[in-house]
């Protein structure tokens, strides 16, 4: 096994995203699915998109839901690894 590699100015184990900016960009765009993009995780993000345009946009509310969810209880980024501060 190899050790991922370093990133400077991040602590160890955490991820290069930010959580504030998935969570704003899961509230303004959810709809887009853009928060789960951001982090990593196309198939949500695929999916949050989906569901929107079928339901005619009242799939936007899973989109500001999780951006809430986010800002409120952190995540991960698609490796894993927490969302930093």
């Amino acid at each position: 096994m190899t050790t991922p590699p370093y990133q400077p100015g991040y602590a160890p184990g955490y991820s290069d995203k930010s959580k504030v900016v998935a969570g704003i960009l899961g509230i303004l765009l959810g709809t887009f699915g853009a928060g789960r993009f951001y982090t990593g995780h196309t198939k949500i993000a695929v999916l949050q998109l989906v569901v929107s345009l079928v339901t005619c946009g009242f799939g936007a509310l899973w989109g500001l839901i999780d951006g809430i969810l986010i800002l409120v209880n952190g995540g991960t980024d698609a490796q894993g690894r927490p969302l930093r501060d």
